[in-house]
């Protein structure tokens, strides 16, 4: 199998890039990163050799929460240009195989989309019942449903004096999907924008969008901090009907695919994950934030990647994320003790990602080592961040923007300043420093995205573990029908490892940190250099 078969399939073989619009690259000098911007650097991400990249939202919007509150699902915001732009955009990133990705947001809207402002404006206005709507009891909430944004999940609204139910922030009303014709006036904006050549979707908490029929309260963890299980408002089975519709949606066309997010608080939830790809008639791909919610350490993962697969089994295929827009960057996470390290944990990383079964999402800048920008709370924008800093500093320290050059700015804006804080490390860690080096970052993502793709058992074959990381290493198989198998090791540690594996085979380097490439070894007594990781195929 190979890229140019039959058996190709984009969203599961090839590798997905996940783009923050506002921080990857400003083509009009305002400050902020726009679409002509991303299109100016297509080069760059064909270079790299990722088949698709993944928008967050680029709609209508009065940025309340950064695009997650929609006001028009058919219009871009004129911050990051115009639809002829996106136009552009799909035609400029087919011209080099690269598939456009969009994040929809179902569960709710902008409070100044028109749909809302219609059904707030009276009692039988027809789309009064595409929200969530209820009277108080005695003018205090009808239930204690609480928001993901703390406090009550209802705002009273003085036009009528009902209460309209939020998962998020008061601007950002949840939709009513019981209402068909909810369902219909959605999937007609989804229809738009497959009418006009988007790949895909990723849903945007795609497991919030049904609420208790009854509304009935929530059990509490602690009545003392105001936790509460959200039993009522969230993960509800009709979700699992809305994702089956939504897949006879995309089915309807050639090629698509979606991906949802399944929210879960740590440790993650990989049941609940797996439960929306359905029996392979719901969501083509769903997130699985276990490993992000994990320290560094080969035995934690292993659990991880094992449980994922057991749960995702027969019914689709694995999706394997490490970094995204609402997480702190996994090279901060992997390395918040020891920083002196944090690039070679980086690089094994990488090789993990990469050589597991799955589709990989990398996160922009990943591949260059972006780290965490430290952000002084008069400089946070994120109202996450402002509301619960410093226990929670918010989402803006893996926004920053991408560090292309070490000049001013980060070679990311001609404008005097940025829409938020650039990371101090820019003029150490960007593209342009680590293009010449062959040992750099980037470069390494760069050739472990070449060899993934010219090797059928790392883009389709099975996993067999082989080491479990007790003693800091993982290794594993990647097992293909007709093709060369692969052997993987990972060294998680500073000291040197020997592992022992029953095979007396001889294998040959396709990549490695430490060791030279066509290198021939066999792996039955294997040295492993701290942090080394290295990708052998069978000869």
């Amino acid at each position: 199998m190979n890229k140019n078969t039959n058996e190709w399939v984009w969203w599961k073989h090839g590798v997905i890039y996940e783009i923050f619009p506002k921080s990857f690259y400003d083509s009009n000098a305002d400050g902020t990163g726009d679409i002509q911007g991303i299109i100016l650097k297509l080069d760059y991400l064909s270079s790299l050799g990722i088949d698709a990249i993944w928008l967050t939202p680029i709609y209508e919007s009065p940025m309340f929460d950064f695009g997650y509150d929609v006001s028009n699902y058919r219009e871009i915001d004129p911050v990051f240009g115009t639809l002829n732009d996106f136009k552009t955009l799909l035609v400029e990133a087919n011209k080099r195989n690269i598939r456009i990705i969009m994040d929809m947001v179902l569960n709710h809207t902008s409070h100044l989309h028109s749909w809302f402002l219609e059904s707030k404006s009276s009692l039988d206005n027809p789309k009064r019942d595409w929200y969530i709507w209820k009277e108080g009891v005695k003018n205090k909430p009808p239930n204690n449903w609480l928001s993901s944004w703390g406090g009550s999940a209802w705002e009273k609204d003085e036009t009528t004096g009902y209460y309209y139910f939020h998962s998020c922030m008061k601007e950002q009303p949840d939709l009513n999907w019981r209402n068909k014709e909810v369902i219909e006036a959605v999937f007609d904006e989804v229809r738009y924008w497959l009418d006009l050549g988007v790949d895909g979707f990723r849903l945007d908490v795609i497991n919030w969008i049904i609420k208790d029929k009854h509304l009935r309260n929530n059990p509490s963890y602690s009545r003392l901090l105001n936790i509460q299980r959200h039993l009522f408002d969230r993960n509800r089975k009709g979700a699992h009907r809305i994702a089956r519709k939504f897949r006879l949606l995309l089915d309807e066309y050639e090629d698509r695919m979606a991906v949802g997010e399944v929210f879960s608080f740590p440790p993650g939830n990989p049941k609940l994950s797996a439960s929306y790809l359905g029996k392979g008639d719901e969501l083509n791909l769903a997130f699985d934030f276990s490993l992000m919610y994990r320290t560094w350490s080969a035995s934690s993962f292993y659990k991880c990647i094992k449980k994922w697969y057991k749960l995702v089994a027969d019914k689709g295929w694995p999706s394997i994320v490490l970094s995204s827009h609402d997480y702190p960057r996994s090279i901060g996470r992997y390395a918040v003790l020891n920083k002196t390290d944090r690039f070679k944990r980086a690089k094994v990383a990488a090789f993990l990602q990469l050589t597991l079964k799955g589709t990989p999402f990398i996160y922009y800048g990943e591949e260059i080592g972006m780290t965490n920008v430290f952000m002084k709370p008069s400089e946070i924008s994120d109202p996450l961040g402002k509301k619960f800093w410093p226990i929670y500093k918010g989402r803006q320290p893996a926004r920053a923007p991408m560090q292309w050059t070490s000049e001013k700015n980060g070679g990311f804006t001609s404008a005097a300043d940025t829409w938020m804080k650039m990371n101090a490390d820019y003029k150490k860690i960007n593209v342009e420093s680590q293009l010449p080096n062959d040992k750099s970052l980037l470069n390494l993502y760069k050739d472990l995205i070449e060899i993934r793709k010219n090797t059928p058992a790392l883009y389709s074959g099975e996993f067999e573990a082989v080491k479990k990381g007790k003693s800091g290493v993982l290794a594993y198989y990647r097992l293909h029908y007709y093709s060369d198998n692969v052997f993987v090791a990972l060294n998680f540690t500073s000291t040197i490892k020997t592992i022992s594996v029953k095979n007396t085979d001889n294998w040959k380097v396709l990549l490695s940190t430490h060791r030279n490439k066509e290198e021939i070894t066999t792996i039955n007594e294997l040295k492993l250099a701290p942090y080394e990781a290295s990708v052998f195929i069978k000869i």
